[in-house]
């Protein structure tokens, strides 16, 4: 076995080994989907208290048009307004219409013995709203029920791509977008400062000057990267199996049968959005999770450019690493590295909105921001030149970078006291 694949194992058995590897990488998604699952089963088995609302009407025309909801219950009082007040206990709510609030703006009065929430006020002052507006619009012998019936529309999109013949649902694109590069940002980001802080750990225990008496540090330098992108790949590919699997083997099983037939059409090319009587985002986002295929282009591609972001960034961080002896003296040089990251994260956002424009297309390019922009294009369905020219000038640019770097390395892992400026890094990289 060689020196340089001993040095990966090591790097790749250590991280793999330690719990917080098994926490983020198989309990933290079962922890956020039960996370986003406990406030909807708290509301659905907590509910919110119905409120009994005694209404007292002197005109009698808003309060026999009230209607109960969850959260109030209406009760028309039969007494005055007087009579009522006087013979109210302390916990109940009585709502005070004022006489001639149809033919002018009033302000309605809430007695209550309790706290009166938002969401109550809200309600009532909605629904009185309303029917005085309806109320408004009778004296000029407008039918608004009619009226409204009649104009009423509620409008879907549904984007047909003329290249492709399918139907889509651009929120969706844009969701997964989203997803896909705030994911590659944070592997990015973490994975890169761990090639940074395991370098300057080993720097500050004098390990790597015994390491280096047996391997070139070009070498060394490389198997650490090599050994902790391995372990990001193997989080992303055990998340993928887990995607695939409930993919696969769930998803069929929860969905209604109508729903199933429609999206089993769909992907297999025999339907279309536009023939089901589904939501389009609903059922675009379903056809999605349940087509294992497109999961696994998705992930194939996202280890792609997760590899040559990683491999990117990494070269970086290690030449941030061996040039400092502390994580608090590398906190200026990470800047080189953090700032492009930032900047992926938020030309991708752009991307996501308008995967289209000149901006967006050329920052898929450039090889510093281009992981990040190039994730939240392709769910749109971009040309397949375009990511394979991302993905060249990436790599390209990696090959670039790991050179200039493992000449700071070289020479920054035998350098302890002082925090090298960039003047001085650059002169590192000129070293032969």
């Amino acid at each position: 076995m060689s020196k340089v694949s001993i040095i990966i194992g090591r790097e790749y058995a250590e991280r793999v080994k330690k719990k917080s590897f098994i926490f983020t990488t198989i309990l933290m998604p079962l922890f956020m989907l039960a996370l986003m699952a406990v406030p909807a089963l708290i509301v659905a088995m907590g509910g919110t208290e119905t409120r009994t609302v005694t209404v007292v009407d002197p005109d009698g025309v808003v309060a026999p048009q009230l209607v109960d909801t969850d959260n109030v219950k209406f009760v028309i009082a039969t007494a005055g307004t007087d009579t009522v007040a006087a013979s109210a206990d302390d916990d109940a709510t009585l709502l005070f219409i004022p006489q001639g609030i149809v033919e002018g703006d009033k302000p309605l009065r809430l007695v209550t013995g309790k706290a009166a929430s938002m969401m109550l006020e809200n309600e009532i002052s909605s629904q009185i709203e309303r029917i005085v507006e309806g109320e408004r619009m009778k004296l000029y012998d407008i039918d608004v029920k009619s009226i409204m019936a009649a104009v009423e529309s509620n409008l879907s999109v549904n984007t047909v791509r003329t290249d492709r013949d399918t139907v889509g649902s651009s929120t969706m694109s844009y969701a997964l977008g989203f997803i896909l590069t705030f994911l590659l940002y944070m592997m990015l980001l973490l994975y890169g400062q761990m090639v940074m802080t395991s370098i300057i750990e080993e720097k500050n225990n004098r390990v790597l000057e015994v390491i280096v008496s047996s391997v070139k540090p070009t070498r060394l330098m490389l198997g650490k990267i090599a050994g902790i992108g391995l372990v990001a790949v193997t989080q992303i590919v055990i998340w993928g199996v887990l995607i695939v699997g409930l993919s696969a083997a769930v998803m069929p099983a929860l969905l209604p049968a109508d729903v199933a037939a429609d999206i089993t059409a769909m992907n297999s090319g025999a339907g279309t959005l536009a023939q089901s009587n589904l939501d389009t985002d609903l059922l675009s986002a379903l056809a999605l999770i349940a087509d294992p295929m497109y999961i696994l282009g998705i992930f194939g591609i996202l280890l792609l450019f997760l590899i040559g972001g990683f491999l990117l960034y990494a070269a970086i961080y290690a030449a941030i690493g061996s040039a400092v002896d502390n994580i608090q003296d590398a906190s200026q040089l990470q800047t080189v590295a953090v700032l492009p990251i930032i900047l992926g994260i938020v030309f991708g956002m752009m991307a996501a909105t308008d995967p289209v424009s000149n901006i967006s297309v050329w920052t898929s390019i450039i090889p510093f921001t281009s992981p990040m922009v190039m994730m939240s294009r392709i769910p749109y369905g971009i040309p397949t030149w375009q990511i394979v020219t991302s993905l060249v000038v990436l790599y390209a640019t990696f090959a670039a970078c790991v050179w200039v770097a493992a000449k700071i390395y070289r020479v920054g892992i035998f350098m302890y006291g002082k925090k090298p400026t960039f003047k001085e890094l650059i002169r590192w990289a000129r070293y032969k």
